[in-house]
């Protein structure tokens, strides 16, 4: 069974940082694409980034230069580190495993709000 949970969420003013982590089972990442996504209210989800099973990290272009994804494989954990966060940041960050099958799994996301 996948179980993917996310954490690290919270409010944050703006230029601040998070990190936010999703610790995932059920899953081999070196067989599998993981990606973090947002979702802000009344929009679409959006992609930030995905790592795929060989390490190849990629970016939504409006994602690069402030959000960094890693992942720990020995954790089964992937990273989002967010910079100087600004307030069109504030969405519900989740975290999401895709594999060759076509299986898809998504976490119950985490809250960001960039406020002042």
């Amino acid at each position: 069974q996948v179980q993917l949970v996310e954490s690290g969420g919270g409010l944050v003013q703006p230029g601040g940082s998070l990190r936010l982590s999703c610790a995932a089972s059920g899953i081999i990442f070196s067989m599998c694409t993981m990606g973090w996504y947002r979702q802000a209210p009344g929009k679409q989800r959006e992609l930030v980034a995905h790592i795929t099973g060989g390490g190849t990290t990629t970016y939504a272009r409006s994602m690069v230069g402030r959000f960094t994804m890693s992942r720990d494989i020995a954790k089964n954990t992937v990273y989002l580190q967010a910079n100087n966060l600004k307030p069109e940041d504030t969405a519900v960050y989740y975290c999401n495993a895709d594999r060759p099958s076509g299986s898809n799994y998504w976490g119950q996301g985490t809250q960001v709000t960039v406020s002042s």
